[in-house]
C-alpha cells in the first residue's frame, strides 16, 4: 500500500512539474484581448484622452487669429444738435479708426501660439502614453494574478499529497502527530493564500476595467500568453531616445522658445505702436461750416503711444522676460537630468528581472522540483523528516513564485522604461 501511495505521489510531483502553470504560461496562448487591444480601446473609451484631444484642438484654432489686425472702430457723432439730442445738428460727423501693431508683432505671436499648439499636443500624447503604461501595467498585473492562482491550486494538491503520506506514516507508527497536523495547517494556509490571489485579481481586473472606463465587474477575456523578450537596445541608446522622444522634454524645449518670443516681444515695446483714422463730416447749419458754401470735409489722423515711463513698464517687462527665459531653460536642464536617471535606473531593474526569471526558469525551478520528488520518496523511505520535506515543497513552490515575480516585474519595466522613453521600444 505504501508502495503503490509512493508511486502515485511521485507521479504527481513530476506531473506538477511538467504541467506546472509557470512554464507553460510562456507558451499557452489564449484567444482573448491582448495588451495592444487593450491599449486600443481604453485610447477610444477614456475621457481624459478626449479632454486631452478637444484641448489640442482649442490651441489649434487660437494661431490664425493673431495675423489678423484688431476689429476697426466706427463712431457715428450728431454734433452740436440745437433741439434736444437728434434735432437741428451743426455737423454728422464718421469717423472709423484702427489700431496697428508695429510690424513683425503679429508674426512672433502667431510663432507662440503654433508652439503653445504643439506643446498641447505633446500633453495629449503625453496623455497616451501614460494610459497605455497604465494598462499594459494592469494587463500584465492580472496575467501574474492568474498564474499565481494556478501555481497555488497546484501546490494545493500536493500538500494534499503530503497529507496523505503524513497520515499513512502517523497510522503506521512510522511518524508522529505534529507530521500530520503540520500538513493540515500548511494545507489551510495554501488554501487561503489562493482565494487572497483571487481577491487581488478581480480588483486588478476591476482597476483595469476602469481604465477601459467600463463597469468595475465588466467581464475581460484576455490573452494570457506572458512572452519575456530581453531588451534590444544599449543603455545610452536608451538615453537619446529618451532625449529625442520624451514629451515632458519636447514641451519644456518648446517653452524655452516661446519664451525667447517672449523676450522679443518685451523688446518690441519700446517702439510704439500706431493708429490710423479717417472721418467725414457732413456740415448741415452754415455756422459749422469752415468756408462758405462747404457743405462737408475730410480728416486723416495717425497717431502712436509714446513710451515715456520706460523704465518702470518696458524695462521691467525685458527683465521679467529674461528671468522667464532663463528659468524655462533650467527648466529644460531639469527634465533631461530626471529622464536620463529615470531611463538609466528602470533600465538596469528591467534587466536584472529579466536575468533573474531567466535563472529561475532555466536553473532553479529545475533544481528546486527535483529536489521535492527526491525528498517525497526520502521521507516515505523514513531517510528524512517532514521538516525537510515540507521545506523541499516550499522551496519548490516558492521559486515558482519568484520566478513569477521577475517575470512581471521584468514588463512591468519594460512598460515603465517606454514610458520614461516617450516612444515603444525596437522588437
Amino acid at each position: 500500500m505504501m508502495q503503490r501511495s509512493r508511486d502515485r505521489l511521485v507521479r504527481a510531483a513530476f506531473l506538477a512539474m511538467a504541467l506546472g502553470v509557470l512554464i507553460a504560461s510562456d507558451a499557452r496562448a489564449d484567444s482573448g484581448l491582448n495588451a495592444t487591444q487593450l491599449v486600443e480601446l481604453a485610447i477610444e473609451s477614456n475621457p481624459q484622452i478626449h479632454s486631452m484631444r478637444a484641448q489640442w484642438e482649442a490651441a489649434k484654432h487660437q494661431i490664425l487669429q493673431n495675423y489678423a489686425p484688431a476689429d476697426p472702430n466706427f463712431t457715428y457723432a450728431n454734433v452740436d444738435a440745437s433741439h434736444g439730442l437728434l434735432n437741428h445738428a451743426a455737423t454728422h460727423s464718421h469717423s472709423l479708426t484702427e489700431n496697428f501693431q508695429f510690424p513683425g508683432k503679429a508674426l512672433l505671436q502667431a510663432d507662440q501660439a503654433k508652439r503653445t499648439a504643439n506643446i498641447a499636443r505633446f500633453a495629449y500624447e503625453a496623455a497616451i502614453r501614460d494610459l497605455r503604461a497604465a494598462v499594459e501595467t494592469g494587463y500584465y498585473q492580472v496575467l501574474l494574478d492568474q498564474a499565481l492562482i494556478d501555481i497555488a491550486g497546484n501546490n494545493i494538491e500536493n500538500l494534499h499529497q503530503v497529507l496523505k503520506v503524513t497520515e499513512i506514516a502517523y497510522s503506521t507508527a512510522q511518524s508522529s502527530q505534529t507530521d500530520f497536523i503540520t500538513a493540515e495547517v500548511n494545507l489551510a494556509q495554501a488554501q487561503l493564500q489562493q482565494r487572497q490571489y483571487r481577491i487581488n485579481k478581480a480588483n486588478d481586473e476591476t482597476t483595469l476595467n476602469q481604465l477601459l472606463y467600463r463597469d468595475p465587474d465588466n467581464p475581460l477575456n484576455l490573452d494570457r500568453t506572458m512572452r519575456l523578450d530581453r531588451l534590444n537596445l544599449q543603455l545610452q541608446t536608451a538615453v537619446d531616445m529618451a532625449f529625442r522622444a520624451r514629451q515632458e522634454i519636447l514641451e519644456a524645449a518648446l517653452t524655452e522658445r516661446n519664451q525667447n518670443t517672449a523676450l522679443e516681444l518685451a523688446k518690441f515695446e519700446y517702439i510704439p505702436d500706431y493708429q490710423v483714422g479717417y472721418s467725414y463730416d457732413q456740415f448741415l447749419q452754415s455756422g459749422a461750416q469752415p468756408l462758405a458754401n462747404v457743405t462737408h470735409g475730410n480728416t486723416l489722423s495717425i497717431g502712436f503711444n509714446v513710451p515715456i515711463f520706460f523704465w518702470i513698464h518696458q524695462r521691467e517687462d525685458v527683465k521679467a522676460a529674461e528671468y522667464a527665459l532663463e528659468a524655462a531653460r533650467s527648466n529644460l536642464k531639469l527634465i533631461r537630468s530626471q529622464t536620463a536617471a529615470a531611463v538609466t535606473q528602470l533600465y538596469r531593474s528591467a534587466q536584472f528581472a529579466y536575468e533573474s526569471s531567466q535563472l529561475y526558469k532555466g536553473s532553479l525551478i529545475p533544481l528546486a522540483n527535483q529536489d521535492f520528488r527526491v525528498a517525497l520518496v526520502a521521507y516515505q523511505s523514513q531517510k528524512i523528516d517532514f521538516l525537510t520535506l515540507s521545506a523541499a515543497l516550499q522551496t519548490s513552490y516558492a521559486t515558482q513564485t519568484s520566478y513569477l515575480q521577475n517575470a512581471n516585474q521584468f514588463l512591468a519595466g519594460r512598460v515603465a522604461l517606454e514610458q520614461a522613453i516617450g516612444a515603444p521600444l525596437p522588437q
